[in-house]
């Protein structure tokens, strides 16, 4: 199927007799698929753009809920190099249960920064071109969320930095994360550590998402009962 849909790409460059058989032979393929003569580019490029975005939606949506990050282990944030020292210490003077809510107000950081998600994400499928959803189309398995990261991680960056440090704050991360720090600090015989985690748990948060939005894109491609309208199976059927 994929070759039928290269050539119909290449359609310049070949001669009209060429161009017929090549017509005839996609519409063929197309239909015996999915019971359609054939798909636009227009087709394709709202296929994509529709599946992209209920992915997003949905992955988002799981992301921004209590416990969205805390209790997923694809995306749970744990601690920073520098600060995986002080959480080891402080398990074994017998301190787990601080050193639990250390990780999870992290966690509820990033929950709550990936509710900016969204609208950033629209705006990037909404910009797609065709060229962009046939690339997608053809691509592996990641092709969708790998554009997403090309056009969105600089604005998401910016959305989800300032929610984040107003986060920490509201979850009460800082005050815990100094209290964490100053206990070790204080302890005999430590190396003192003094870490920021703004800049960590916003990119976590950005990494979260991807993936996330990664194993969807994966399960549409994959999955016939995750394509859940009639363009999606036509659209996603050229790629099987």
């Amino acid at each position: 199927m994929k070759k039928y849909v290269l050539a119909l790409m290449l359609l310049p460059l070949v001669s009209n007799a060429q161009l017929k058989d090549l017509l005839g032979k996609a519409s063929d393929a197309v239909k015996s698929k999915t019971g359609t003569t054939g798909l636009s580019t227009t087709d394709i490029s709202k296929g994509l753009k529709e599946a992209l975005q209920k992915g997003v939606e949905k992955e988002v949506t799981k992301l921004t809920a209590t416990d969205g990050f805390y209790k997923n282990e694809v995306v749970k944030i744990l601690l920073p190099a520098e600060l995986q020292k002080v959480d080891n210490t402080l398990r074994k003077m017998g301190m787990s249960k601080l050193a639990d809510e250390g990780i999870k107000v992290l966690n509820r950081a990033a929950e709550e920064a990936v509710k900016e998600a969204v609208p950033v994400f629209t705006d990037a499928i909404t910009k797609m071109t065709i060229t962009d959803a046939k690339n997608i189309l053809m691509g592996d398995d990641r092709a969708a969320t790998s554009y997403l990261e090309k056009s969105s991680s600089e604005t998401l960056y910016a959305k989800f930095n300032p929610v984040v440090v107003s986060s920490l704050d509201k979850v009460g991360a800082n005050k815990v994360w100094a209290g964490l720090i100053q206990k070790y600090n204080s302890l005999p015989m430590v190396s003192k550590v003094n870490a920021d985690l703004d800049d960590y748990v916003t990119s976590q948060a950005m990494a979260g998402v991807f993936k996330m939005i990664a194993v969807e894109e994966k399960n549409i491609r994959n999955n016939l009962a995750s394509r859940t309208s009639g363009l999606l199976k036509k659209v996603f059927a050229l790629q099987d």
